[in-house]
């Protein structure tokens, strides 16, 4: 199962009491106030796993909370810090406040953390109000409160490029071609409900990331379909690589409408490098090859491929490296 996301609530500590202490010792007249101070409460901190992949631990366990700070005591003696709370995700993802709908952090690397709720400030405990006018200060601070809040978590994946096309274009049959991953593949809509990652190597010791993303279809920008389920994992990709049904009978009103859904959720997607791919021409004929050429997308020629018979897919994984490379150095 995919968890891609999750709600929980978090509580820090609060911070421990400051103490009011006097000395009381043998032959020590009038001996001084040594009341020490409270520990801070602990921090609820969020960190990145590389081991993980989906959000799953969070749907089970919803509650985080970190301990208390400790009083102050006598002799100057401050109380112990309280523990913090972990939360481990995997890389990629998001995490916003669940009521406010603010953007608290975006972990995109590894043994990356975000403190969501921070431990209250422990209180001064009398020896520290002590001065020269006032040298039996009876007066303390109280620890402060921790913070609570929900907070909302979303995975996008990361990945070097994105396929992006209607259903049963031929994403998953590309991905288990391309790479050792192994989709699901069938003839009905809607066969991949979960991204599927595959490693495509090129050649020894270079290699990228293929996100085989759930189909698109009009109006996934609005929720239809796997809607948002689809396109927060697409954000994330370098490149973008569209399939369009080469048996199609609109190849080209097929590719408007994944522009327009794509930048409906979000503009800065139409900016991403692109490239176009007709699938499946393993089922064509020579007049209806010589037709797909002469189509354009981009202003460009598609490229012909089938992941079937193998028929332009090396060529394929080469451009989309260069294009990667291009990418990273730039």
């Amino acid at each position: 199962m995919f968890i891609d996301t999750a709600t929980i609530r978090v509580r820090s500590g609060s911070g421990g009491h400051g103490a009011v202490s006097f000395r009381r010792e043998k032959f020590v007249p009038k001996g001084g106030p040594d009341g020490g101070d409270g520990g801070n409460g602990g921090d609820v901190v969020i960190r990145t796993n590389s081991n993980l992949s989906t959000l799953m631990d969070l749907r089970y366990k919803r509650d985080y909370i970190a301990t208390n700070g400790k009083n102050g005591g006598g002799g100057n003696k401050n109380g112990k810090f309280g523990e913090l709370a972990e939360v481990f995700v995997p890389v990629g993802t998001t995490i916003y406040d669940a009521e406010t709908g603010e953007l608290l952090g975006d972990l995109t690397r590894r043994e990356e953390e975000l403190i969501v709720a921070r431990g209250g400030n422990g209180g001064r405990g009398n020896a520290t109000f002590a001065t020269p006018s006032d040298r039996t200060p009876r007066h303390f601070e109280e620890g402060q409160p921790g913070e609570e809040r929900t907070i909302r978590l979303e995975l996008k994946l990361l990945a070097d490029v994105g396929l992006v096309g209607f259903p049963n274009a031929g994403k998953s049959t590309l991905i288990s071609r391309i790479s050792a991953a192994k989709p699901k593949v069938a003839d009905y809509p809607f066969t991949t409900l979960i991204p599927n990652l595959g490693i495509v190597q090129v050649e020894a010791g270079k290699s990228f990331v293929v996100a085989d993303i759930p189909g698109l279809i009009e109006g996934a920008s609005e929720g239809k379909g796997l809607g948002h389920e689809f396109l927060r994992h697409v954000e994330r990709s370098n490149i973008l690589c569209f399939l369009i049904d080469g048996m199609s009978t609109t190849p080209q009103e097929d590719f408007a409408t994944l522009l327009t859904e794509l930048g409906k959720y979000n503009i800065e997607m139409l900016w991403k490098p692109r490239l176009v791919c007709l699938t499946k021409i393993d089922g064509m004929g020579e007049i209806e090859r010589e037709a797909a050429r002469e189509l354009r997308f981009d202003g460009k020629p598609a490229r012909l491929i089938s992941s079937v018979s193998g028929e332009g897919i090396e060529e394929l994984v080469r451009t989309l490296d260069a294009e990667l490379s291009r990418e990273r150095n730039n």
